[in-house]
């Protein structure tokens, strides 16, 4: 069996003569044709270089057809005119090599029923496919077939040009951001593209046919290894096209366009196209207009949008969270996490805090994310060494944000070993944060508050718009408000005194300045409107939980 034989079935029908469409058309898809595939095409030579584009085809009968090539044609011809010496058959396929023929193809009809040793050699010296024909081919009928399809690539090839180019003027006057001007990318080219600064950091990666983990596992290393260029080109041991990113006329950064990972099926094309090429520059450009739309910076907005899947467990799989942080910086491996949350309502912009909490930990060396996770609440994700305390850290943020924002609430979860669990973590300083009680006093000796400090008041505060709260509330003292309201009188308070007081009754007629007697009077009263024993303990325990109740539900 040929080479070419071997390799053919891997081509698709769909232009004249059963020949592919809408892509560049190779040495391979030519010899597919019906035209020459009649010929029982055989590949002497240059079997590694059969996806070689065909720019042209050239019929010749001339000692020196080099003079009328340009490079890109695949040359026809019976091997009338081949020279008899081996010096004239090598210089002959040197002038084919040297002005970039895509191959020769020689029929062994008339002169030759087999090539000759001295034109195998030549070729194979020189890289040039040589194909050999068995049998009579029309040459005119190919050249009208080939040439026909390859006007017609041309022009889908400009319409899907065209495409790309309206498709990115419509996110640039739209005002689109980066996420969405790199997904875009990703789905017009059906690759996975990676937008980075200039210190390697990943900021986006919009994957396809891949995921995040493959595509970005070992990032930094895979991408220092990347040169930079100036323009849109292939680079680096793998082959990425790369463009440059420019912002107020210097270099920012980089947008990638990745080759299918291995193991990706072989229908996927491996190499890039010019159409690629249009995109991926396009989307450069597109991203230097948004850098200037969008004055938040985009380093900036990566964590956020990090934080947000990792707080909300988003992430497709824990490795695609290891692979997307450890691109934009964060330790995976090794460390400790914690989450700490700043409620900040009070401001109206939280870039300012988010800012400054930033600079602040790039100051004291500790990696981490900050960014927003909601309006009025920032997000921090610090990655710390095991053998680091993390509450002088914590507190040293928790300063920062208060001297900006004095009202503000800064709330921590507990350490986690593994980034999965860092979710756990956001969700714990949550619950601290919502019961955190408004206008409270800060625990002893610390500026910020973490699960240890929520008692009974921070927990039904927390869910003080659970209506079971409001209704236990309502069922245990309603009828002692409404008895107060109507008669002036102030039962409530000496009920609160007198649990204060642990049931004696002496602390209460002291805390409530009354007589003894006056205690017993009211008691007595509490005790026949709710229909409640006093001296229960448990029924003590249930009104003291629905004063509780009561107190914080008038925080608001």
């Amino acid at each position: 069996m040929s080479e070419y034989v071997e390799r053919s079935g891997t081509s698709e029908a769909g232009g004249p003569g059963g020949a592919p469409t809408g892509g560049v058309l190779t040495i391979a898809d030519v010899l597919a044709l019906p035209v020459l595939a009649a010929g029982r095409p055989e590949v002497v030579t240059g079997g590694a270089g059969l996806d070689r584009p065909v720019r042209w085809v050239h019929i010749t009968e001339l000692t020196d057809p080099a003079s009328f090539l340009k490079g890109g044609e695949l040359v026809l011809t019976t091997g009338m005119p081949l020279p008899q010496d081996t010096a004239g058959v090598r210089r002959y396929v040197d002038e084919l090599a040297d002005v970039g023929a895509a191959a020769l193809v020689i029929e062994l009809v008339r002169r030759y029923h087999r090539p000759p040793d001295a034109l195998i050699q030549a070729c194979r010296t020189r890289g040039l496919p040589l194909v050999t024909l068995a049998e009579d081919v029309n040459f005119l009928e190919v050249t009208q077939v080939v040439h026909t399809l390859i006007l017609g690539n041309q022009t889908d090839a400009m319409r899907r040009t065209q495409r790309v180019h309206e498709a990115f003027t419509a996110l640039t006057l739209r005002g689109s951001g980066p996420e969405e001007v790199v997904r875009a990318a990703a789905e017009m080219s059906g690759r996975t593209v990676v937008l980075e600064n200039l210190v390697h950091q990943a900021l986006i990666c919009e994957p396809s046919g891949s995921t995040v983990d493959e595509a970005l596992t070992g990032w930094e290393q895979r991408s220092r290894a990347t040169p930079p260029g100036d323009h849109t080109q292939v680079s680096g041991p793998e082959s990425w096209l790369v463009a440059p990113v420019a912002y107020q006329g210097e270099r920012w950064g980089r947008v990638a366009m990745l080759p299918p990972p291995s193991g990706t099926p072989a229908s996927a094309p491996a190499a890039f196209v010019p159409e690629d090429v249009t995109v991926l520059e396009r989307t450069a450009m597109a991203l230097t207009i948004a850098r200037l739309i969008h004055a938040t910076p985009w380093e900036r907005t990566a964590h956020r949008s990090a934080l947000r899947d990792l707080a909300e467990q988003r992430h497709h799989s824990p490795e695609d969270a290891h692979a997307r942080l450890a691109a934009l910086g964060l330790p995976t491996e090794g460390g400790l996490f914690l989450a700490v949350l700043a409620d900040v309502r009070g401001k109206d912009d939280d870039s300012g805090p988010e800012a400054r909490l930033s600079q602040e930990l790039r100051t004291t060396g500790v990696p981490a994310l900050v960014g927003t996770l909601a309006p009025g609440r920032l997000g921090v994700l610090l990655a710390l060494r095991p053998s680091q305390p993390w509450r002088p850290v914590v507190e040293r943020l928790s300063r920062v944000v208060l001297d900006l924002c004095p009202e503000a609430v800064v709330s921590v979860g507990p350490e986690v070993t593994l980034l999965s669990d860092a979710a756990r973590s956001f969700r714990a300083a949550a619950r601290v944060a919502e019961a955190a009680l408004p206008g409270g006093p800060l625990p002893e000796g610390r500026t910020f508050h973490e699960l240890s400090d929520i008692g009974l008041r921070h927990l039904l505060y927390a869910l003080r718009e659970d209506t079971r709260i409001q209704d236990y509330a309502e069922r245990q003292l309603g009828r002692l408000i409404e008895h107060d309201a109507r008669h002036g009188t102030d039962l409530l308070s000496t009920l609160r005194h007198y649990l204060d007081a642990a049931g004696n009754k002496t602390t209460t007629a002291r805390l409530g300045a009354l007589s003894r007697e006056t205690v017993y009077q009211r008691l007595r009263t509490i005790e026949r409107l709710l229909e409640r024993d006093l001296e229960s303990g448990e029924q003590r325990t249930e009104l003291h939980v629905a004063l509780t109740a009561l107190d914080v539900l008038r925080l608001g």
